[in-house]
Protein backbone atom coordinates (compact mmCIF):
# COMPACT_ATOMS: atom_id res chain seq x y z
CA UNK A 1 0.00 0.00 0.00
CA UNK A 2 1.23 3.48 -0.86
CA UNK A 3 2.48 5.58 2.01
CA UNK A 4 1.05 9.09 2.42
CA UNK A 5 3.04 12.04 3.71
CA UNK A 6 1.42 15.41 4.15
CA UNK A 7 2.96 18.83 4.72
CA UNK A 8 0.71 21.47 6.29
CA UNK A 9 1.19 25.11 5.37
CA UNK A 10 0.07 28.41 6.89
CA UNK A 11 -3.48 29.32 7.76
CA UNK A 12 -5.91 30.52 5.10
CA UNK A 13 -6.02 34.29 4.95
CA UNK A 14 -9.51 35.61 4.24
CA UNK A 15 -9.47 38.58 1.88
CA UNK A 16 -11.63 41.66 1.60
CA UNK A 17 -11.25 44.37 -1.00
CA UNK A 18 -12.34 47.87 -1.98
CA UNK A 19 -12.87 48.47 -5.69
CA UNK A 20 -13.53 51.85 -7.27
CA UNK A 21 -17.02 52.04 -8.75
CA UNK A 22 -15.83 53.22 -12.16
CA UNK A 23 -13.25 50.40 -12.35
CA UNK A 24 -15.85 47.84 -11.27
CA UNK A 25 -18.28 49.11 -13.91
CA UNK A 26 -15.61 49.11 -16.61
CA UNK A 27 -14.55 45.55 -15.78
CA UNK A 28 -18.09 44.11 -15.89
CA UNK A 29 -19.70 46.46 -18.41
CA UNK A 30 -22.05 48.04 -15.85
CA UNK A 31 -23.86 51.36 -15.85
CA UNK A 32 -23.94 53.36 -12.61
CA UNK A 33 -27.52 54.45 -11.90
CA UNK A 34 -26.75 55.75 -8.42
CA UNK A 35 -23.36 55.92 -6.68
CA UNK A 36 -24.68 56.80 -3.24
CA UNK A 37 -21.99 59.44 -2.83
CA UNK A 38 -19.34 56.74 -2.76
CA UNK A 39 -16.17 56.26 -4.80
CA UNK A 40 -15.63 52.57 -4.07
CA UNK A 41 -17.45 49.37 -3.10
CA UNK A 42 -16.32 47.12 -0.25
CA UNK A 43 -16.50 43.39 -1.03
CA UNK A 44 -16.14 40.75 1.68
CA UNK A 45 -17.69 37.64 0.09
CA UNK A 46 -17.94 36.10 -3.37
CA UNK A 47 -21.51 34.92 -2.67
CA UNK A 48 -24.37 36.67 -4.49
CA UNK A 49 -28.02 37.09 -3.47
CA UNK A 50 -31.25 37.60 -5.42
CA UNK A 51 -33.54 39.49 -2.99
CA UNK A 52 -36.89 38.11 -4.13
CA UNK A 53 -37.68 36.71 -0.68
CA UNK A 54 -36.57 39.96 0.95
CA UNK A 55 -38.96 41.99 -1.21
CA UNK A 56 -41.65 39.60 0.08
CA UNK A 57 -40.65 40.42 3.66
CA UNK A 58 -38.56 37.36 4.59
CA UNK A 59 -35.22 38.43 6.09
CA UNK A 60 -34.31 35.40 8.18
CA UNK A 61 -30.84 34.15 7.10
CA UNK A 62 -30.43 37.25 4.89
CA UNK A 63 -26.76 38.02 4.18
CA UNK A 64 -26.39 41.77 3.81
CA UNK A 65 -22.68 41.45 2.93
CA UNK A 66 -23.55 39.95 -0.46
CA UNK A 67 -23.99 41.74 -3.78
CA UNK A 68 -27.72 41.90 -4.57
CA UNK A 69 -28.90 41.09 -8.11
CA UNK A 70 -32.40 42.07 -9.26
CA UNK A 71 -33.68 40.38 -12.41
CA UNK A 72 -36.89 40.19 -14.36
CA UNK A 73 -38.70 38.09 -11.75
CA UNK A 74 -37.96 40.45 -8.85
CA UNK A 75 -38.87 43.50 -10.93
CA UNK A 76 -42.09 41.88 -12.14
CA UNK A 77 -43.03 41.05 -8.55
CA UNK A 78 -42.45 44.65 -7.40
CA UNK A 79 -44.73 45.92 -10.16
CA UNK A 80 -47.59 43.76 -8.87
CA UNK A 81 -47.53 45.60 -5.54
CA UNK A 82 -49.35 48.77 -4.66
CA UNK A 83 -47.30 51.97 -4.46
CA UNK A 84 -47.24 51.82 -0.66
CA UNK A 85 -46.36 48.12 -0.50
CA UNK A 86 -43.65 48.59 -3.12
CA UNK A 87 -42.09 51.42 -1.13
CA UNK A 88 -42.18 49.34 2.06
CA UNK A 89 -40.58 46.38 0.28
CA UNK A 90 -37.76 48.51 -1.13
CA UNK A 91 -37.17 50.30 2.18
CA UNK A 92 -36.95 47.01 4.05
CA UNK A 93 -34.14 45.90 1.73
CA UNK A 94 -32.28 49.21 1.41
CA UNK A 95 -32.08 49.67 5.18
CA UNK A 96 -29.43 46.95 5.08
CA UNK A 97 -25.89 48.01 4.18
CA UNK A 98 -25.17 45.73 1.21
CA UNK A 99 -22.19 46.39 -1.14
CA UNK A 100 -24.27 47.21 -4.22
CA UNK A 101 -27.40 46.25 -6.13
CA UNK A 102 -27.15 45.20 -9.78
CA UNK A 103 -30.18 45.38 -12.06
CA UNK A 104 -29.91 42.96 -14.98
CA UNK A 105 -31.23 42.87 -18.56
CA UNK A 106 -31.24 46.69 -18.95
CA UNK A 107 -34.44 46.78 -16.88
CA UNK A 108 -35.85 50.12 -15.83
CA UNK A 109 -35.89 50.12 -12.01
CA UNK A 110 -39.19 50.94 -10.34
CA UNK A 111 -39.37 54.47 -9.00
CA UNK A 112 -39.46 53.37 -5.36
CA UNK A 113 -36.22 51.43 -5.72
CA UNK A 114 -34.30 54.50 -6.88
CA UNK A 115 -35.91 56.67 -4.18
CA UNK A 116 -34.68 54.25 -1.51
CA UNK A 117 -31.21 54.17 -3.09
CA UNK A 118 -31.02 57.95 -2.73
CA UNK A 119 -32.47 57.90 0.79
CA UNK A 120 -30.02 55.29 2.14
CA UNK A 121 -27.04 56.15 -0.09
CA UNK A 122 -26.83 52.74 -1.74
CA UNK A 123 -24.97 51.91 -4.96
CA UNK A 124 -27.25 50.78 -7.80
CA UNK A 125 -25.76 49.51 -11.07
CA UNK A 126 -27.27 48.13 -14.26
CA UNK A 127 -26.10 45.42 -16.66
CA UNK A 128 -27.00 44.66 -20.27
CA UNK A 129 -26.61 40.94 -19.56
CA UNK A 130 -29.38 38.55 -18.59
CA UNK A 131 -29.55 37.66 -14.91
CA UNK A 132 -27.78 34.30 -15.14
CA UNK A 133 -24.96 35.75 -17.24
CA UNK A 134 -24.25 38.74 -15.00
CA UNK A 135 -24.30 36.49 -11.93
CA UNK A 136 -21.72 34.25 -13.58
CA UNK A 137 -19.55 37.27 -14.41
CA UNK A 138 -19.88 38.61 -10.86
CA UNK A 139 -19.03 35.23 -9.37
CA UNK A 140 -15.86 34.88 -11.46
CA UNK A 141 -14.77 38.44 -10.69
CA UNK A 142 -15.37 38.13 -6.93
CA UNK A 143 -13.72 34.70 -6.73
CA UNK A 144 -10.56 36.13 -8.28
CA UNK A 145 -10.71 39.34 -6.25
CA UNK A 146 -11.29 37.73 -2.85
CA UNK A 147 -9.36 34.51 -3.31
CA UNK A 148 -7.28 33.64 -0.21
CA UNK A 149 -3.65 34.49 -0.86
CA UNK A 150 -0.37 33.18 0.48
CA UNK A 151 3.20 34.03 -0.50
CA UNK A 152 5.78 31.27 -0.18
CA UNK A 153 9.50 30.98 -0.91
CA UNK A 154 10.04 29.04 -4.12
CA UNK A 155 10.12 29.07 -7.91
CA UNK A 156 7.17 28.44 -10.23
CA UNK A 157 7.77 27.09 -13.74
CA UNK A 158 5.65 25.99 -16.70
CA UNK A 159 7.04 22.72 -18.10
CA UNK A 160 5.15 21.21 -21.04
CA UNK A 161 2.01 22.92 -19.76
CA UNK A 162 2.47 21.53 -16.24
CA UNK A 163 2.79 24.08 -13.43
CA UNK A 164 5.62 22.94 -11.13
CA UNK A 165 6.31 24.70 -7.83
CA UNK A 166 9.96 24.17 -6.80
CA UNK A 167 10.61 24.53 -3.08
CA UNK A 168 13.56 23.88 -0.80
CA UNK A 169 16.00 25.55 1.54
CA UNK A 170 17.78 28.71 0.47
CA UNK A 171 20.79 28.11 -1.84
CA UNK A 172 19.72 24.53 -2.61
CA UNK A 173 19.68 25.38 -6.35
CA UNK A 174 16.09 26.35 -7.18
CA UNK A 175 16.93 29.41 -9.29
CA UNK A 176 19.84 27.70 -11.05
CA UNK A 177 17.55 24.78 -11.96
CA UNK A 178 14.93 27.22 -13.21
CA UNK A 179 17.55 29.03 -15.31
CA UNK A 180 18.57 25.75 -16.95
CA UNK A 181 14.90 25.00 -17.66
CA UNK A 182 14.51 28.42 -19.29
CA UNK A 183 17.51 27.59 -21.48
CA UNK A 184 15.56 24.46 -22.48
CA UNK A 185 12.60 26.61 -23.65
CA UNK A 186 10.40 26.35 -20.57
CA UNK A 187 8.73 29.37 -18.98
CA UNK A 188 9.26 31.22 -15.71
CA UNK A 189 6.30 32.48 -13.69
CA UNK A 190 7.96 33.49 -10.42
CA UNK A 191 11.35 33.30 -8.74
CA UNK A 192 12.10 33.57 -5.02
CA UNK A 193 8.54 34.58 -4.01
CA UNK A 194 5.40 32.91 -5.37
CA UNK A 195 2.01 34.48 -4.67
CA UNK A 196 -0.60 31.70 -4.55
CA UNK A 197 -4.35 32.19 -4.78
CA UNK A 198 -7.02 29.57 -4.32
CA UNK A 199 -9.64 30.14 -7.02
CA UNK A 200 -12.42 27.57 -6.71
CA UNK A 201 -10.55 24.26 -6.23
CA UNK A 202 -7.43 25.36 -8.11
CA UNK A 203 -4.22 27.00 -6.93
CA UNK A 204 -2.94 29.76 -9.21
CA UNK A 205 0.57 31.14 -8.80
CA UNK A 206 2.08 34.45 -9.87
CA UNK A 207 4.99 36.71 -9.03
CA UNK A 208 4.80 39.84 -6.86
CA UNK A 209 4.69 42.74 -9.38
CA UNK A 210 7.85 44.40 -8.06
CA UNK A 211 10.05 41.37 -8.88
CA UNK A 212 8.09 39.98 -11.83
CA UNK A 213 10.34 38.20 -14.39
CA UNK A 214 13.45 38.96 -12.28
CA UNK A 215 15.74 36.21 -11.05
CA UNK A 216 18.55 36.20 -8.53
CA UNK A 217 21.65 34.25 -9.57
CA UNK A 218 24.27 34.10 -6.84
CA UNK A 219 27.59 35.42 -8.06
CA UNK A 220 25.94 37.30 -10.96
CA UNK A 221 23.15 39.29 -9.35
CA UNK A 222 19.62 40.13 -10.49
CA UNK A 223 18.77 39.34 -14.12
CA UNK A 224 15.68 40.17 -16.19
CA UNK A 225 14.49 36.94 -17.80
CA UNK A 226 12.04 38.61 -20.21
CA UNK A 227 14.62 41.09 -21.49
CA UNK A 228 17.32 38.44 -21.76
CA UNK A 229 15.36 35.52 -23.23
CA UNK A 230 12.26 37.17 -24.70
CA UNK A 231 8.55 37.21 -23.95
CA UNK A 232 8.27 33.50 -24.73
CA UNK A 233 10.38 32.65 -21.68
CA UNK A 234 7.94 34.07 -19.13
CA UNK A 235 4.29 33.79 -18.20
CA UNK A 236 2.10 35.93 -15.93
CA UNK A 237 0.18 33.22 -14.02
CA UNK A 238 -0.04 29.43 -13.94
CA UNK A 239 -2.20 26.81 -12.25
CA UNK A 240 0.02 24.78 -9.92
CA UNK A 241 -0.22 21.07 -10.72
CA UNK A 242 2.57 19.57 -8.64
CA UNK A 243 5.38 20.38 -6.20
CA UNK A 244 9.05 19.36 -6.31
CA UNK A 245 10.99 19.75 -3.10
CA UNK A 246 14.78 19.89 -3.42
CA UNK A 247 16.88 18.77 -0.48
CA UNK A 248 20.51 17.90 0.12
CA UNK A 249 21.24 14.22 -0.42
CA UNK A 250 21.11 12.36 2.90
CA UNK A 251 22.97 9.06 2.72
CA UNK A 252 21.02 7.78 5.73
CA UNK A 253 17.67 8.39 4.07
CA UNK A 254 15.88 5.95 1.79
CA UNK A 255 14.50 7.82 -1.22
CA UNK A 256 11.59 6.66 -3.33
CA UNK A 257 12.84 4.54 -6.24
CA UNK A 258 9.62 2.98 -7.52
CA UNK A 259 7.09 5.79 -7.22
CA UNK A 260 4.99 4.01 -4.58
CA UNK A 261 5.52 6.61 -1.84
CA UNK A 262 2.83 9.23 -2.32
CA UNK A 263 3.69 12.63 -0.88
CA UNK A 264 1.30 15.58 -0.79
CA UNK A 265 1.80 19.30 -0.30
CA UNK A 266 -1.20 21.05 1.28
CA UNK A 267 -2.04 24.69 0.53
CA UNK A 268 -5.47 26.09 1.42
CA UNK A 269 -6.72 22.52 1.94
CA UNK A 270 -5.82 21.64 -1.64
CA UNK A 271 -3.47 18.66 -1.84
CA UNK A 272 -0.88 18.67 -4.61
CA UNK A 273 1.26 15.68 -5.55
CA UNK A 274 4.84 16.21 -4.42
CA UNK A 275 8.22 14.63 -5.20
CA UNK A 276 11.25 15.00 -2.95
CA UNK A 277 14.36 15.15 -5.14
CA UNK A 278 17.78 14.77 -3.46
CA UNK A 279 20.48 17.12 -4.70
CA UNK A 280 24.15 16.24 -5.10
CA UNK A 281 26.89 17.07 -7.62
CA UNK A 282 26.39 15.40 -10.97
CA UNK A 283 22.60 15.23 -10.89
CA UNK A 284 20.91 17.10 -13.75
CA UNK A 285 17.94 18.60 -11.92
CA UNK A 286 16.50 20.24 -15.02
CA UNK A 287 16.22 16.89 -16.79
CA UNK A 288 14.70 15.31 -13.67
CA UNK A 289 12.03 18.02 -13.50
CA UNK A 290 11.26 17.56 -17.20
CA UNK A 291 10.78 13.86 -16.54
CA UNK A 292 8.52 14.66 -13.58
CA UNK A 293 6.38 16.92 -15.79
CA UNK A 294 6.13 14.32 -18.57
CA UNK A 295 5.29 11.60 -16.06
CA UNK A 296 2.57 13.80 -14.54
CA UNK A 297 0.99 14.27 -17.96
CA UNK A 298 1.08 10.51 -18.58
CA UNK A 299 -0.65 9.86 -15.25
CA UNK A 300 -3.28 12.51 -15.99
CA UNK A 301 -4.08 10.56 -19.16
CA UNK A 302 -4.51 7.34 -17.18
CA UNK A 303 -1.10 5.69 -17.66
CA UNK A 304 0.89 4.71 -14.57
CA UNK A 305 4.30 3.10 -15.00
CA UNK A 306 4.25 1.32 -11.62
CA UNK A 307 0.85 -0.21 -12.40
CA UNK A 308 2.20 -1.41 -15.75
CA UNK A 309 5.24 -2.95 -14.02
CA UNK A 310 3.04 -4.73 -11.49
CA UNK A 311 0.88 -6.02 -14.33
CA UNK A 312 3.92 -7.45 -16.08
CA UNK A 313 5.23 -9.05 -12.89
CA UNK A 314 1.86 -10.60 -12.23
CA UNK A 315 1.45 -11.98 -15.74
CA UNK A 316 1.74 -15.77 -15.54
CA UNK A 317 2.15 -16.16 -19.27
CA UNK A 318 5.51 -17.29 -20.57
CA UNK A 319 7.66 -14.26 -21.20
CA UNK A 320 9.33 -13.98 -24.57
CA UNK A 321 13.07 -14.59 -24.43
CA UNK A 322 14.79 -11.52 -25.95
CA UNK A 323 17.66 -13.81 -27.07
CA UNK A 324 15.36 -16.38 -28.64
CA UNK A 325 15.79 -15.65 -32.34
Amino acid sequence: MAQLKKIKKAEIEENEADVKIDEFCARLGLEALHAGGKESIHFSTFNINRPGLQFAGFFEHFSAERVQVVGEQEMAYLKTLSDEARMNACEALFKHDFPCLVVSTVLEPVRELMLCAEKYNRVVLRSKLRTTMIMNELSIFLNELLAPTQTIHGVLMDLYGVGILIIGNSSIGKSETALELIQRNHRLIADDAVVIKRISDRLVGASPPVIRYFMEVRGIGIIDIRSMYGAGAVKLTKVIDMVVRLEEWDVTKEYDRLGNVKEAYNIFDVELPMHTVPVKPGRNLAVILEVAARNYRLKSMGYDTLTELEHRLGDNKTQDDPFDY
